[in-house]
């Protein structure tokens, strides 16, 4: 058995968890998510515990077991606690702002770049350099997330564009100059 699928997902105080068929919906204080478990996998509640189980040993529905306990982990977590995502501008010029629903980014093209944000993700910006994205969907996050750091991804010579908080970006050394053309 799936060591991961057979561990028990705890209910915090305040998140009401719904199972009807193969659909599973979690209510919390930080929002509200529903999700469709596959084929052959099933939630059950037990407590204050939700058990996710699994009907065959199937290669494919063993394959898919801890998938789906995760990804019904994720969504109590979201819906009580909530995930967040730090980017760091770096760059001459290079800010953000928030404007509505909107990430407006000045990134040295020879335009700002307008952002929407899906609904259910907030961004706050600090010191117009540092962007925390803040949502209850683990996945939605992570893509937007992703789709900004796309817009200027950090360059190896001197490090600017946009990263995620903690990434290493390998540096890499610029031209040598000196006595190689001198002969």
């Amino acid at each position: 058995m799936s060591r991961i699928g057979r561990l028990p997902i705890s209910l915090p105080e305040g998140v009401k968890v719904t199972v009807e068929d193969r659909a599973i919906q979690v209510e919390g204080p930080k929002g509200k998510l529903r999700a469709e478990l596959p084929q052959g996998i099933e939630a059950r509640m037990e407590g204050n515990a939700l058990k996710i189980l699994r009907g065959s040993d199937e290669r494919r529905v063993k394959a898919l077991h801890g998938m789906a306990r995760s990804l019904v982990a994720n969504m109590v977590h979201g819906v009580s606690r909530g995930f967040s995502r730090v980017l760091e501008i770096n760059g001459v010029g290079y800010r953000a702002e928030v404007k509505g629903a909107e990430l407006h980014l000045a990134l040295g093209f020879s335009h700002p770049v307008a952002l929407s944000l899906p609904p259910g993700v907030t961004a706050t910006v600090e010191r117009q350099t540092i962007v925390t994205l803040n949502g209850a969907d683990k996945q939605i996050l992570g893509e937007i997330a992703a789709k900004i750091r796309g817009l200027k991804p950090p360059e190896p010579y001197k490090g600017k564009g946009i990263k995620y908080q903690g990434e290493v970006v390998r540096r890499k050394a610029g031209k040598a100059v000196g006595a190689a053309g001198a002969a």
